[in-house]
């Protein structure tokens, strides 16, 4: 969440953020926060003057009884014991304000940094790179006409899985529901050939392989961000209070909440592979075919913690490495700079990748990169000490997906069938053990 140094020091460059993400009544919310949080400090201040006038007081106590004034000294009793109660009424007024305070922030979205373009839906995002042709400024998915050119009729990837036996739809179906597919024979293995093939690259360019849990509690939904913003989207085990994770940021992220680091040691590079969940609430139409929108699939994430000062580097790193992928998955690619009303809740800045989809003749999204400052490392307390201080300071937190399997997958069996056959790309090859999927 947002610090309150950075929403009382910079309460307009705050306020005008919000409204970039198009998030109603910003001004407003900002002055509730502030509100709170002066009637918050003003008891804390009344706190601490009448817990330094009953020790005081306390001290006079024994002073007196040695006097053998012991009529003052019952009064000096009788007047730190109202202080204590007074006190404990403050305290009362504390808790309720900083309870108020918190839940107050939590709803208010981080804001977004200066270069994230003004707009207010997916069809402003600006698109920055493209293998397909060189970008230009004012580039914009709205106004983007560099598609590939297929003269030949192709199949979208769900009859492609059916005629080559590699995924079963409606066996998901009756074993859990839709959105749940089984994946057969050489479908299978091309999944963990994907699996293997990203986490080999992430090993390469220098991240820490993790095997999280699948299923977190909510103080770790909270600390990323997922609770209580998206709460309906999650899967809820309720008698547990337990949560299956909608992506492996939440897990691996939380392994520094409540975390002291030394600047040393930063950045912290990680990665995972999970299955993940998702409820897709509200989720309708052709968009949701096959493996276009799916409730389980596997997914492999990268996670930085880093500096203030290293933050953006670490952002460009990440951007480059799954460029990298899909260079060597030789698909047709495009780079986005979301716009403020398109970026997620947490984020600062982010950047969509996407793959074009062949058969069904649309941009499929596989990949979110996001900065998200000290707002996560703020709900999470995760820290660093920078050399030479004592004093700790927020870390920034950046993660992204390196690669979401599902849309990977439809896009390479539409764009690589051939009257032979589905081809594996090369890169792939050593990872699946076959260059071809045939019937």
């Amino acid at each position: 969440m947002l610090t309150l140094k950075l929403i009382n020091e910079e309460t307009g460059k705050v306020i005008r953020g919000l409204e970039k993400k198009h998030f109603h009544g910003a001004a407003e919310a900002i002055a509730a926060v502030k509100d709170t949080d002066k009637k918050r400090r003003e008891a804390q201040q009344q706190l601490d003057q009448l817990l330094a006038d009953s020790k005081k007081k306390a001290a006079e106590i024994g002073a007196l009884m040695k006097q053998g004034l012991r009529d003052e000294a019952e009064k000096a009793k009788a007047d730190v014991a109202e202080l204590k109660e007074k006190a404990k009424e403050l305290e009362c007024v504390m808790d309720k304000a900083q309870k108020q305070l918190t839940e107050q922030l939590c709803q208010i979205p981080n804001i977004p940094y200066d270069e994230v373009p003004e707009g207010a839906a997916a069809e402003d995002n600006l698109v920055v790179k493209s293998n397909l042709r060189e970008c230009q400024p004012g580039d914009t998915v709205g106004n983007w006409t560099a598609n590939p050119v297929v003269e030949e009729a192709r199949l979208p990837h769900w009859e492609l899985a059916k005629k080559y036996n590699l995924i079963d739809f409606d066996l998901g179906v009756k074993i859990t529901g839709a959105g749940f597919p089984v994946y057969i024979g050489k479908g299978a293995q091309l999944q963990r050939a994907l699996i293997n093939f990203f986490l080999e690259e992430a090993r390469k360019a220098g991240y820490t392989e993790i095997m999280p849990p699948t299923v977190v509690n909510a103080a770790s939904g909270y600390g990323t961000g997922q609770l209580p913003d998206k709460e309906g989207q999650m899967y809820h085990a309720e008698v547990d209070d337990f949560y299956l994770i909608p992506t492996a940021e939440v897990p691996v992220t939380n392994i520094y909440r409540d975390v002291i680091l030394d600047e040393k040691d930063l950045p912290v590079k990680n990665c995972a592979y999970t299955q993940c969940f998702r409820r897709e609430a509200g989720s309708y139409g052709k968009d949701v075919r096959g493996l276009n929108r799916l409730h389980e699939f596997s997914k492999i994430e990268i996670v930085r913690i880093d500096t203030p000062q290293h933050s953006r580097q670490s952002h460009q790193e990440m951007l480059e490495h799954v460029e990298g992928l899909l260079k060597k998955l030789e698909l047709p690619y495009r780079i986005l700079r979301l716009c403020g009303g398109d970026q997620s809740f947490t984020s600062a800045i982010c950047y969509d990748f996407e793959v074009y989809s062949e058969a069904q003749k649309r941009w499929l999204e596989v990949s979110s990169v996001s900065n998200f400052d000290t707002y996560q490392a703020n709900r999470l307390k995760c820290r660093y000490r920078p050399e030479g201080s004592k004093k700790p300071e927020l870390c920034h937190t950046l993660n992204g997906s390196a690669l979401a399997l599902p849309r990977i997958v439809a896009a390479l069996l539409e764009n690589n069938q051939t009257e032979n056959g589905i081809r594996i790309p090369k890169a792939l090859q050593p990872y699946t053990g076959f260059e071809m999927i045939t019937e």
